[in-house]
């Protein structure tokens, strides 16, 4: 089975990369870190990024096994979390080590990985309230963890949609 992950900035187009993936039959896994922050609004919890807890929620939803798949994508992962937690100024929690321990050691997903580089701009939403430039600094940090973890960017740059597709599908399939 071989499972890759899309990662990249913010506003990147990782969610209609991987929709678009979805609907040429492959399996995918949406992003974690968008239903926890949508779970909690829904709940009344405004900020729930500033909660201690937020990147052990992130981690526990990741974490979670998928229904096998020959090809599945994943929208971001563990070391996501990593970066966010940096991002943010979280510390790293015992759970997003001990998932960072496991999915390095088990080998979970393909060591490329398909970095979605940002469009020229991030438009703000409910879940995602960054300006353009923070969104920059975030795929900068992005960039730095999957290196650290020992995982090789496969670039998807800016391109209209049917274009970032054929790249991807070649670079891994």
């Amino acid at each position: 089975m071989k499972r890759f992950i899309l990662t990249g900035t913010p506003g990147s187009g990782k969610t209609t990369l991987l929709r678009r993936l979805a609907g040429l039959g492959y399996a995918t896994t949406e992003e974690a870190a968008t239903a926890v922050i949508a779970e909690a609004q829904a709940a009344g919890v405004a900020e729930p990024w500033t909660d201690p807890s937020f990147l052990d929620r992130i981690v526990a939803v990741q974490a979670r096994p998928q229904p096998p798949a020959p090809v599945r994508f994943f929208d971001r992962s563990p070391v996501c979390t990593h970066a966010l937690a940096v991002y943010l100024g979280h510390p790293l929690t015992p759970a997003l080590l001990a998932e960072l321990d496991r999915i390095t050691r088990e080998e979970v997903y393909d060591r490329r990985v398909l970095f979605v580089r940002n469009l020229g701009f991030c438009e703000p939403t409910e879940a995602r309230r960054i300006t353009f430039e923070e969104s920059l600094r975030f795929e900068e940090l992005h960039e730095r963890s999957y290196r650290a973890f020992g995982f090789q960017l496969v670039d998807v740059p800016a391109a209209p949609v049917e274009e970032r597709l054929a790249l991807i599908r070649a670079a891994v399939l």
